[in-house]
């Protein structure tokens, strides 16, 4: 946890930003795989972490903004608990860390919303996830599951994105240790991967790295051959000389902030002619959105320049043609960039994805609805705090190549025949994890090789 006055600020900044009202927030309960007592790895809810850091399943708090009256509702561990857990802290003794002093049974919830309710009270709740929490809140309110995206607390909403968005510098120190550890499974990934070996024993090496750091992987790792899939969690495969392997990977630390980078490499030594101009282009696009950032200016601008740079690269060798700019306005671009070129990153590794892309990318301006644009999860103007991913990448999906040609779609933008060369090809993508400062964006945490010639170094002492 932080320090005791870091939560009591956070919640005192939220109470003035809202101004009135009961705000209702659900911490996350155990999470069974197959039967109740043989659960998932416990994840408390990143928002009930931000404004109280405890680390417990079955819990949930009421912040009484008039009253000025902040309580934590849950039920303490019993003996028989210990049996099977150890000691564990009361409640109390946890919430005191976090400046809480008020600490009351589960059960005494229901109670503490029925009064609010009948004074006619705004009860402000956040969008749900977690179908647990979705019944608490219909047994507490009354709000059935389909209207809660509906019923939310839009100014709630608002207001923890503008909190939660600008990372304060305990943060920035705990986001670059995720990312220096995500750097170690990265290159731990590049150094172990050999011919005849499967994905899932690479995928083995990285995980290794995050668990001996003290904390997990901050998503299921993507580790493949198949890289024009862009979140492939199949690991059967065995790797051969001649693949790119692209891994996707980040760490996780004991404080829960998240780190995410991705990589790619050959199975072999060095990259074929082929795979090093493809290569090289995506860390052309790569440097051309970095080069678009800046304090103030839309993290749309950086999408725009990643996926120009990719349209007049592959012009360059005869697979696309005609106006770069209108072809990405039009989105012939997508064909290869079918995803966005980045996103907010903190406590969750899509930073308040939960909270809405809408809010946490656009400021409420509606995104578009163009295939590959409509994926940009961040496209609003940066501010100092703000941390991010840079990630664009080529790809050649088989499947997407064959139903736009049928379609005769973009046929003034796209050489088919010369692209039907590569429909086996796979993705290739790099991504870096950044903070926008007053001064300018920086990179966060150690550098990750990514330049070709530091990445056939590897492969060549250790492939």
């Amino acid at each position: 946890m932080f320090t005791k006055q870091t939560y009591i600020e956070r919640r005192k900044i939220l109470k003035e930003k809202l101004g009135k009202g009961l705000i209702l927030l659900f911490g996350n309960e155990e999470s069974p795989m197959n039967y109740a007592d043989n659960t998932y790895h416990f994840r408390q809810d990143s928002t009930f972490l931000y404004y109280f850091g405890l680390q417990r399943p079955g819990l949930a708090a009421v912040i009484d903004i008039e009253n000025d009256r902040e309580t934590i509702f849950g039920n303490d561990f019993t003996v028989e608990d210990y049996v099977w857990m150890g000691p564990q802290p009361a409640i109390a003794e946890m919430a005191e860390k976090c400046g809480v002093s008020t600490v009351l049974p589960a059960a005494k919830l229901a109670s503490q919303v029925d009064k609010a309710r009948q004074s006619d009270r705004m009860i402000h709740f956040l969008p749900l996830y977690r179908y647990e929490n979705m019944i608490k809140l219909h047994e507490l309110t009354g709000i059935a599951p389909g209207e809660i995206s509906e019923k939310c607390s839009t100014d709630l909403v608002k207001t923890v994105v503008s909190q939660r968005e600008i990372k304060t510098e305990e943060e920035i120190r705990e986001l670059t240790q995720t990312v220096d550890v995500s750097v170690d499974m990265h290159i731990a990934a590049m150094k172990s991967a050999k011919p005849g070996m499967t994905e899932a024993q690479v995928t083995a090496e990285v995980h290794k790295v995050a668990i001996a750091a003290g904390g997990n992987p901050s998503f299921p790792v993507i580790a493949t051959i198949n890289g024009q899939t862009l979140h492939n969690h199949y690991h059967g495969n065995v790797i051969k000389e001649g693949d790119l392997f692209l891994l996707d990977a980040g760490f996780e630390n004991p404080m829960m902030y998240a780190g995410d980078l991705s990589s790619t490499f050959p199975v072999s030594k060095k990259f074929t002619p082929v795979q090093k101009e493809i290569y090289q282009l995506t860390l052309d696009a790569h440097q051309a959105a970095i080069d678009a950032l800046g304090l103030g200016v839309p993290f749309k601008n950086a999408h725009l320049a990643a996926s120009n740079t990719i349209f007049d690269g592959l012009k360059g060798m005869g697979l696309t043609k005609g106006n770069t700019e209108d072809a990405v306005e039009a989105g012939a671009h997508a064909l290869f960039l079918p995803c966005g070129t980045g996103h907010m990153m903190g406590l969750d590794v899509h930073d308040m994805e939960d909270l809405g892309e809408v809010w946490v990318g656009y400021d409420g301006k509606p995104k578009s609805t163009q295939f590959g644009m409509k994926s940009l999860r961040l496209a609003k103007p940066l501010q100092a705090g703000h941390v991010f991913t840079i990630e664009p990448g080529i790809y050649f999906i088989p499947e997407l190549i064959d139903l736009w040609r049928s379609e005769n779609k973009f046929n003034d933008f796209i050489n088919w025949d010369k692209v039907d060369g590569y429909r086996d090809f796979g993705g290739i993508r790099n991504e870096e994890d950044f903070v926008m400062t007053s001064e300018g964006v920086r990179l966060l945490g150690k550098s990750k090789p990514k330049e070709i010639g530091e990445i056939e170094a590897i492969r060549t002492q250790h492939g």
